[in-house]
């Protein structure tokens, strides 16, 4: 039986809207609850907030998003330059894909491999790519470190596991380039210690593994990010929806339906759940993709060694509709990937099932386990496949960063530390990256992106499932 999140709240909550749509609805809401996930049902009591905004009040910078980014952001803005950040958040705090995703922390950055890197803008920038995004994965296990963040962290690297023959070839000369080029160790695993040594995946022929991978409970890093804003004087306000940004002399007015915040600067971190009235600047900049994830009941001993899931890391397949799953702290497996392509098709079962399925093919002896837990949530695409940490404007002070393309759980706070810093004025050398000095691509057929979404998925399932 599926089971409802029911976590502790001080004001009266409105309705999960399970049809939410980026593309379509008029924004994410007002004071909506979590979304069903085994997350929000096993995080604890949220920890307190300011509440909502009530009247109009003026502030020195606010943080629009309170997921992974913006409650980064407050904490970096307090912890190095002394600013205390006001974070406004349209629901719960961390209600968008901050409570949703399935809990993979690695070192990656958006969408492209190393090599794509190397291909879009040489060596040298690509190199210092990498250097960029690992000090990233070093700057969120900081945060868990210094905070003392209870986030059930499963530690011990990254299994990408080639579900056919040629993608294992593609990902062992990738594993070398990665080690050749980059210095970062990973190694091929061969299919028979694969299925000795970490987990018996019936699809596998083999896979690459990466050091750096952290598994964690994605509400309870959440919390722990809000916990660590507020005690560093961050003020925090959920159901406050920012209806429209709008300049103002040398600052920015944000309505919101009970008042006004007028701000010096404005970070905007609202991933996929970007709503298309917050800014022009941001129409038409990503694609928000659904992304589905189950959680079974806990496995038995005989189920733990049926299929040799004896590793607790985390892993992905290489399908492009790639499976991301892994063995839970209480023993349950979490398994996600794409889906549907709009809101209204969401609760369609079918979408369920192609999880349910995938399951079953990976490790066959599950067939029939009680799923307990189904959700969805919306990722925030690039149209260029990689995020952007971005002042649109050098003239103004509204910066966002967005775009992740579902590898944003640890590289978020990277992310909201650039973003601090280019809010407190402070200038290194690492922002002259592409990242950081070009905006998110605009799509020049951007109204038709969902007519091509389909035929693409119909491509890429084709193709992830021949044979060879």
């Amino acid at each position: 039986m599926m089971q409802v999140a029911e976590v502790a709240t001080t004001s009266p909550l409105a309705a999960y809207d399970p049809h939410y749509d980026p593309l379509v609805s008029e924004g994410p809401g007002h004071n909506r609850d979590y979304a069903p996930t085994y997350w929000a049902a096993t995080a604890g009591a949220a920890p307190e907030t300011d509440g909502p905004v009530t009247r109009d009040i003026d502030v020195d910078v606010a943080i629009v998003g309170s997921g992974y980014t913006g409650l980064a952001c407050a904490i970096f803005l307090a912890r190095e330059f002394g600013i205390k950040a006001t974070v406004l958040e349209a629901n719960r705090v961390a209600w968008g894909c901050s409570t949703r995703n399935g809990g993979q922390a690695q070192n990656a950055a958006g969408r492209l491999s190393r090599s794509q890197w190397i291909a879009r803008w040489g060596r040298d920038v690509a190199l210092r790519m990498h250097a960029e995004v690992e000090e990233g994965f070093e700057t969120f296990e900081e945060l868990i470190r210094s905070g003392s963040i209870e986030c059930d962290p499963q530690r011990g690297g990254h299994l990408y596991i080639a579900h056919r023959q040629r993608n294992f070839e593609k990902i062992v000369a990738e594993s070398k380039i990665q080690n050749e080029i980059f210095g970062y160790r990973t190694r091929t695993v061969p299919a028979e210690e694969l299925r000795c040594e970490f987990v018996d995946d019936a699809e596998a022929v083999g896979a690459v593994h990466e050091p750096l991978g952290t598994g964690v409970h994605p509400a309870k890093l959440a919390f722990g990010y809000l916990r660590m804003a507020r005690a560093l004087g961050a003020r925090v306000h959920p159901g406050t929806p920012v209806l429209k940004i709008q300049q103002r002399g040398n600052g920015y007015d944000l309505r919101t339906p009970s008042g006004t915040v007028r701000a010096r600067a404005v970070g905007i971190a609202t991933g996929a759940y970007t709503a298309a009235s917050l800014t022009p600047l941001l129409r038409g900049r990503q694609m928000p993709i659904l992304s589905n994830s189950i959680v079974t009941r806990p496995l038995t001993s005989d189920e733990i060694e049926s299929t040799r899931f004896r590793t607790t890391q985390v892993i992905t397949d290489t399908r492009t509709l790639r499976f991301y799953y892994r063995r839970l702290p209480d023993n349950r497996v979490q398994i996600g990937s794409r889906s549907a392509i709009t809101g209204a098709d969401a609760t369609h079962e079918r979408h369920l099932q192609l999880l349910i399925d995938g399951l079953h093919r990976k490790f066959p002896s599950l067939r029939g386990i009680d799923i307990d837990y189904s959700w969805w949530g919306w990722v925030d695409v690039s149209h260029d496949m990689m995020p952007r940490i971005f002042r649109p404007d050098p003239q103004q002070q509204l910066f966002y960063a967005l775009g992740y393309g579902g590898n944003g759980v640890s590289y978020s706070a990277q992310a909201g530390r650039r973003m601090a810093e280019m809010i407190a004025g402070k200038t290194l050398k690492a922002h002259d990256l592409p990242i950081f000095t070009s905006p998110l691509p605009t799509h020049p057929l951007a109204p038709f992106r969902r007519m091509g979404q389909r035929m693409l998925y119909r491509w890429y399932y084709m193709r992830d499932e021949a044979a060879g």
